[in-house]
This record gives C-alpha cells, sequence and structure tokens, in this order.
C-alpha cells in the first residue's frame, strides 16, 4: 500500500489546498518561473502551491511471476512540457506484471481511463553483473624439474597467452626470478599472477623460491609484486584486516612494493622483447547526441585504430572511424551563445563527418622523480581539438592521494574532422586533486583551472566503482561564465564505464564508457585527453588487490 501528497508534477491536478499552508501563507502560492535559462535550484518551490492525493495497491499473487497494481493518479497531464496536453478520463490505472526471470518483466496497464500499455524492463545489478568465462584453465603445477628450461620463447608465449602476461623481461638473480612486463587480459593483478606462478614453478628447478612481477606501463614501471614459489591459494588465509601495510604483507606470504626510480631487476637476463612495436584493431563505434531538441541522434561506425611504439616511453596512436549508417541528417537546430562556441558545434561535426580522423597524436611519458610522473603530446587530440600539451602528476605509491596539473595549447578543428582547423585557439590546463575517500569505492575529483570557452572555474566529480568494475559517476562544473552560459546555467552531467568482459566469455581489461548531460553548452567544457597519467599509473593504487587474490584464489584452488 502506498498513500503520499504531491505538489508540482506529481500533483499537477491540485485538488487539494497545500497542507503546509496553515504554517504559512508562503506555500499557498506556488512560483511558476523557471529562470530564464533552467538548470537553477529551484528551493523555494519545493512543498507550494495546491496539492493533490496519490496513492496505490501492489498485490503479490500467489502464482509468483505475477504481480497486480492499481493506483490513484495526482496528475491531470493537462499541462504537458512542449504544450502537449494528454487526455484523461480517470485518474485511476490499473497493470500487471509478470517476471519471466530475475532480469526480464513484462508489463501491461490500463492508463488514464483510455490508453493501453504494453512494455518489457530489462534490469541488472551492476554491482554484482559478472559472466561466465570461458578463458584456458590455469597451468597444472608438476613437481620441480630436475633441470631448468632453456626454452624462454616458450615460456614466455605460455606466459602471454595463459596468465595474460605480455613478457618484456625475464631475468634471475640466485633464487629469486623476475619477470617484468604488462598486464594485458586479466582486470586483478592476482590472477595473472597465480596463473604465472604455476608457469614458471613448471620451468625452473627447486632453488628458485620467488617468483616477482614488476608490472609496467607506457614504459614505467608502477610496482613489484613477490610470491613465494608455491602457489598462493595453498597458503593459509589467516591474515586479519589491518591498517598497518607491512603486516598485511607478511601474513598474505607476499611483499608489494615501489622499485627505485630507474632500478631494473637484478641478474642474468633469460630474456628480453620490446613488447610489439605495432599493434592495430578494427572495431565498432558508436556515436552519440541526445538530449537535445532534435531527439536521439546516432552514428554507427567502423573504427581502424593502432598504435606504432617508437620506444618504451613513446608512441604514436589513432583512429580512423567511417560512418555505416546514421540519422545524423535529423540534426537541424542550430544553437546561438554568447560563449566561444567550443561544444555548441558538436551537431555540425556529427552531421558532417563521414569518414574522420578521430584522433592522431604522439605521446612520451617519464618518471620524473620517485613518486612523480610526466607526459607529453602532440596531434590531433580529440574530434574537434588539436593541438599540444602536458601533465605532472603527485602519486604516491598505495596513496588515497594524488594531484597533477595539465596544460595544453589547442586549436578547434573543422567539421569533417580531417586535418583542416577554424580560427579558434586558446590555452586550457586544469589542477586537479584525486581523493580515494575509502568509502564504498568513492573516488573525488576536484580541478579548477580554464575550460576551453576561456571561462574559469571549478568540476566536482564522485564516482563509484563496484567489485564488478563497473563505474557510475556525476559531475557538475560552475564557472565565471554566469549567465553567459545559457540553457542549463552550469554544465552537469552522468557517466557509466563498464567492462567489456561482462559480456563476453573471455576475460578482457578493456572498458566501454558513455557519458550523459542534459544538454550540451559551451560554458566548463574540458579537452578531451586521450591518456591521463592517474589512469597510466592505476596500479599503484592496491585497493582491490587483496580482494582479487581472494577471488582468484578461490578459483583457481
Amino acid at each position: 500500500f502506498s498513500l503520499g501528497v504531491g505538489w508540482g508534477y506529481t500533483g499537477a491536478r491540485g485538488d487539494i489546498s497545500s497542507p503546509l499552508g496553515f504554517f504559512s501563507e508562503s506555500y499557498e502560492e506556488r512560483d511558476l518561473d523557471r529562470g530564464d535559462d533552467g538548470g537553477d535550484f529551484n528551493f523555494n518551490r519545493l512543498f507550494t502551491g495546491d496539492a493533490a492525493l496519490f496513492g496505490g495497491v501492489q498485490y503479490h499473487t500467489p502464482f509468483e511471476p505475477l504481480t497486480l497494481q492499481i493506483e490513484y493518479d495526482g496528475n491531470d497531464y493537462e499541462s504537458e512540457p512542449l504544450n502537449n496536453p494528454q487526455e484523461q478520463d480517470s485518474p485511476i490505472n490499473i497493470g500487471a506484471r509478470y517476471a519471466l526471470n530475475d532480469n526480464v518483466v513484462l508489463s501491461a496497464g490500463w492508463e488514464r481511463g483510455n490508453t493501453a500499455m504494453l512494455g518489457a524492463t530489462i534490469q541488472l545489478n551492476l554491482a554484482t553483473f559478472s559472466q561466465v568465462k570461458n578463458d584456458p584453465p590455469p597451468v597444472i603445477p608438476k613437481p620441480a624439474p630436475e633441470q631448468t628450461t632453456t626454452d624462454w620463447e616458450s615460456v614466455a608465449d605460455t606466459l602471454a597467452q595463459n596468465a595474460g602476461i605480455r613478457t618484456l623481461r625475464m631475468s634471475r638473480s640466485g633464487s629469486v626470478v623476475t619477470v617484468t612486463g604488462q598486464s594485458g587480459k586479466y582486470r586483478d593483478y592476482g590472477e595473472a599472477e597465480l596463473r604465472g606462478n604455476r608457469i614458471l614453478s613448471n620451468a625452473f628447478d627447486d632453488s628458485v623460491d620467488e617468483f616477482r612481477y614488476r608490472w609496467t606501463q607506457a614504459g614505467i614501471t608502477m610496482r613489484e609484486d613477490s610470491l613465494p614459489r608455491e602457489p598462493l591459494p595453498t597458503i593459509p588465509n589467516t591474515y586479519a584486516p589491518t591498517s598497518e601495510f607491512a603486516d598485511l604483507d607478511y601474513r598474505r606470504g607476499l611483499r608489494v612494493t615501489d622499485p627505485a626510480i630507474r632500478s631494473q631487476a637484478q641478474g642474468e637476463t633469460l630474456y628480453e622483447d620490446d613488447g610489439g612495436r605495432f599493434s592495430w584493431y578494427l572495431t565498432p563505434g558508436l556515436g552519440q547526441f541526445f538530449g537535445g531538441p532534435d531527439g536521439y541522434l546516432y552514428k554507427v561506425r567502423a573504427d581502424l585504430g593502432g598504435q606504432l611504439k617508437t620506444d618504451q616511453h613513446g608512441w604514436f596512436s589513432g583512429r580512423v572511424g567511417y560512418t555505416v549508417f546514421d540519422n545524423a541528417d535529423n540534426y537541424d537546430t542550430e544553437t546561438t551563445s554568447e560563449l566561444p562556441r567550443v561544444r555548441t558545434f558538436t551537431g555540425n561535426y556529427f552531421r558532417e563527418t563521414t569518414l574522420g580522423v578521430y584522433n592522431l597524436q604522439y605521446t612520451r611519458t617519464a618518471r620524473l622523480a620517485q613518486n612523480w610522473f610526466g607526459s607529453a603530446y602532440a596531434g590531433l587530440l580529440e574530434q574537434q581539438y588539436g593541438g599540444a600539451g602536458g601533465e605532472v602528476l603527485w602519486r604516491p605509491f598505495n596513496s588515497r592521494f594524488a594531484f597533477g596539473i595539465d596544460a595544453n595549447w589547442v586549436k578547434q578543428r573543422a567539421f569533417d574532422t580531417r586535418f583542416e582547423f577554424r580560427d579558434y585557439e586558446t590555452w586550457t590546463g586544469h589542477a586537479t586533486a584525486y581523493i580515494d575517500t575509502g568509502i564504498k569505492g568513492v573516488l573525488a575529483k576536484i580541478s579548477g583551472g580554464r575550460y576551453l570557452a576561456q571561462d574559469i572555474g571549478m568540476t566536482l566529480d564522485l564516482s563509484r566503482e563496484f567489485d564488478s568494475g563497473v563505474r557510475i559517476g556525476a559531475f557538475a562544473t560552475v564557472t565565471d561564465a554566469g549567465d553567459k552560459f545559457g540553457e542549463g546555467s552550469f554544465d552537469k552531467g552522468l557517466y557509466l564505464s563498464m567492462p567489456l568482459d561482462l559480456f563476453f566469455t573471455q576475460s578482457s581489461r578493456q572498458h566501454a564508457s558513455a557519458v550523459w548531460r542534459p544538454i550540451t553548452r559551451d560554458g566548463g567544457a574540458k579537452l578531451g585527453r586521450a591518456y591521463t597519467l592517474y589512469g597510466i599509473t592505476d596500479p599503484r593504487s592496491l585497493d582491490d588487490y587483496w580482494e582479487g587474490f581472494d577471488r582468484d584464489a578461490d578459483s583457481q584452488r
């Protein structure tokens, strides 16, 4: 059962006066002024004006998948948006829901006394969503061989195929073997390491009792994980949660350290590889433009991308997209702005790009000091801007805090997304603080600086990552654009990032992201950079490392 009182849209029937009018006459009249541009918080309108009752009864029938509903609606639908009133013959709505399973629900109803409704709902719990994997089973450990293998190329190939470790160097110093490489398959480093331990155990004689994994990103060594030879699942999991990081390591039977700035694994080099100079991919692409008066606009592309390394710290990257089909011709609304047109030309790019170069740049990275990292880049940085810039990031090892500064000179690209430019150019950059709150996986990013339209302000971004790897977040930006911002009053939006392996039976470290803004304006607009140092240095955070070991050890017992 439910019963309530609604104001505004929920109480548009207005069949009772405001119950709060007893306390103050100010509650009896409702301010209908939305402001010149909308998007403001109108707290003075809360609980004001005429109201209406609403309520309902929901009955879960003995036939478990079926639920019956009846409700009394507080809205009369006479004041719908876009001057589109709906006829209502009765405020009573009736309906039924039928659950096919935990994820799919069919519904039917009779609304407003004159309209039939049919629907289907697909629902997922993003926090626990997972997919059964068909990855190769972990290698079965055998008794230590009497003699160490010499076929290192075969060992490196098995590490790549089974453990997802792209080996750059393998070395031995006494009883310690170190693998320097990149994780290219499994999201949990623990799974890659547990699989790697089994492979290496079968390759080395019993004089080796420790395996170390030096994880690199963009040519920079981010961390070194030292594991005993005995596979971790057989080590009793007796540790208790503690704030003492050293104690946690000791009880786990492994160590995680931050290598010195220019250190390299000591000992005899057994295998070395540059990790491949060139790589490429061909994948579907989807461009979306929604929230405007032209409705939902889409562009389905075929994207061809690649990367060419000049060395471990530098690479060329690019992506070309060809439009297969779209409804870009529906874009018809021309927008005006008092600010420089830095994002309100988005529809023009959408409509006029058929074969476009969406990214083409050269990037270099460096480790400047123990906790300092730097990058520089130049080229066609995103669909709408090309230029050059750089970033410096301070990120201590396994710290909840990081701080970065980026500065960029950019020029606006032509609408066809090729190699020509428009006249507009500017400097833009921000100082950003990253705070891992330690609360339910919530990350806070606070940045301030100069935006593309030369306005100055701040952005607050809050996001939460779930155990499934799904991250959902929201952001808001307020700048000195003020009334010049236009409709919406300030920039704001939601975003979702999902690991691709949630939808496939093979593990992957790739993600797909989507951003929704209620309206795209020019104020508070940031440059869309292909690479950020905070993302590159993600392995320096160990928050989910121990949990990953629990999951992966259980799965490999």
